[in-house]
């Protein structure tokens, strides 16, 4: 496959990822603020700015139309949705011929259904329902892609592209949320739990990495604890939006690739894949939990370097490199 095709692929899934993730966090975020007074606005709005890595760049107050209007329709915000959907479509039409009809036709209905509508007809007629469509509409897009793509060397790097987004963005996303916490003056983790306004922060947390449902299937509702929730969003096996089930996906995918490849340039890729996915599957939330800033930290650290040995070993690579494969495996 070229680099080229690989590198637009890549991409189209990693801004797809993003847009159903910034989706969410602007549904629950919007859905809490009916909950609460106008004096805890902004902290939910900076703590939401810092968990999409846009920080404020000026004094301006942020407000609850303001913020909604920035990471929807903003192509000048990398995590806006707006901004989100176009980049995706821009690489999946660079790939026309490498996708399906299918995959197409989805994209572009996603993408104009973002250009059709306006801030003031998303805010006052059913917020809920735009975000709604378009994390549904992401996840379709996902499941016409496994149906109707050959799961061949492009379908991996989509998988690639997918999870190394979310095992991102989600290590982003806790680590903001623990942080704010943790350092808040209700230092004690019970008495933080105890107080109504923290219990629904940390259902929110699950929300926002649709693990709700999921976590209270493993627990209970009424066992709403930050030490089960880090656990949950880290270390479970079985939950899709785990950052240890995306590590694990993310090192099956670049195997496949590898193997699809048969070239010694990957092994840097996969032990970096591969010690990240260890770790997650044997450390303990005990060992990790009075330092969590830290862990997550080490695993963003770690999604860089993935992404970075990604494009030395199958995008940026000289043709010199290639060439030389080449005459190897001919000889």
């Amino acid at each position: 496959m070229l680099s080229r095709v690989a590198d637009n692929l890549y991409w189209m899934s990693r801004y797809l990822e993003r847009a159903e993730h910034t989706a969410r966090l602007l549904d629950v975020s919007l859905h809490q603020m009916l909950d609460h007074s106008t004096q805890e606005e902004q902290p939910r709005w900076q703590r939401l700015r810092a968990s999409l890595s846009t920080p404020a760049t000026d004094d301006k107050i942020d407000s609850s139309y303001s913020i909604t209007e920035l990471f929807t329709f903003e192509t000048s915000t990398p995590t806006s949705i707006g901004y989100s959907i176009a980049a995706a479509r821009e690489n999946a039409r660079q790939v026309r011929e490498q996708i399906s009809s299918e995959m197409w036709e989805q994209i572009n209905r996603l993408y104009l259904q973002i250009r059709q509508t306006s801030i003031d007809e998303l805010w006052f007629a059913k917020p809920h329902v735009f975000f709604s469509n378009v994390k549904e509409g992401v996840q379709l897009f996902q499941g016409i892609t496994d149906a109707t793509m050959n799961h061949s060397e492009g379908w991996h790097f989509i998988r690639v592209g997918k999870f190394i987004e979310r095992a991102s963005a989600t290590a982003t996303l806790i680590d903001v949320h623990f942080q704010t916490f943790f350092e808040s003056e209700l230092a004690d983790i019970q008495a933080t739990i105890d107080h109504l306004n923290y219990y629904q922060d940390w259902v929110g947390l699950l929300r926002s990495c649709a693990s709700f449902e999921a976590y209270c299937k493993v627990y209970t509702a009424a066992q709403i604890r930050p030490e089960r929730i880090a656990e949950f969003l880290l270390f479970n096996p079985e939950s899709p939006r785990s950052i240890r089930f995306a590590a694990g996906m993310l090192q099956a995918g670049l195997q496949s690739i590898a193997r699809a490849t048969r070239t010694r340039r990957p092994g840097r890729i996969e032990r970096l894949a591969g010690r990240l996915r260890s770790a997650l599957e044997y450390d303990q939330v005990e060992d990790v939990i009075q330092d969590v800033h830290a862990y997550l930290e080490n695993i963003q650290r770690q999604c860089s370097q993935i992404h970075k040995a990604i494009y030395q070993g199958y995008m940026d690579y000289p043709i010199e490199v290639v060439l030389a494969e080449r005459a190897s495996r001919q000889a």
